[in-house]
C-alpha cells in the first residue's frame, strides 16, 4: 500500500543549561499528550529550514536565523495513513522569549531524561540520538 509522505521539520533548541525544549501536543489534535520538538508541516515552495522558521514563530512567538539551524538527524516512519519524513536541526540561538502560541505545556528536558516523555513513535529515535543512547 502506497502512503503518501509527509515532510515535517523540526527543531532541538538548547537553553543554555543544554536542556531541550519539548513541547505537548495540545487536546484535540492527533496524538494529543505526548511531547515533541517543536516544528512542523513544510509548505509547498518552501526549504525545510525556511518553514521551521516560520513554525517556531508562529508555535513559540520566537524569532531563528536560518543560520543557526543545524542539521542533526532525521526520522522516517510508517503511520498508517502517512510516511513521515523529519529531519531534526539543532538551535542554540533566538530572539525573543519562549511563549507557546497554541496553549500548549512546554518543558525544558536533559538530554539524558528525554525518554521519560512519552512522544509520538517518530520522535524515539531522535530522542536516542540526543541522549545518547
Amino acid at each position: 500500500m502506497t502512503r503518501p509522505l509527509v515532510l515535517v521539520v523540526a527543531a532541538a533548541l538548547y537553553n543554555a543549561k543544554g536542556e531541550i525544549l519539548l513541547a505537548q501536543r495540545p487536546e484535540g489534535k492527533a496524538m494529543a499528550g505526548l511531547w515533541e520538538f517543536p516544528g512542523g508541516k513544510v509548505e509547498p515552495g518552501e526549504t525545510p529550514t525556511r518553514a521551521l522558521v516560520r513554525e517556531l514563530q508562529e508555535e513559540l512567538s520566537i524569532m531563528v536565523d536560518e543560520a543557526d539551524l543545524t542539521p542533526i538527524t532525521f526520522a522516517s516512519h510508517d503511520y498508517p495513513k502517512f510516511h513521515l519524513l523529519m529531519p531534526l536541526f539543532r538551535c542554540l540561538a533566538w530572539a525573543g522569549e519562549v511563549i507557546p502560541a497554541e496553549g500548549q505545556a512546554v518543558a525544558w528536558v536533559a538530554p539524558s531524561s528525554l525518554h521519560d516523555y512519552p512522544a509520538p513513535a517518530a520522535d524515539i529515535p531522535l530522542f536516542d540520538v540526543l541522549s545518547g543512547k
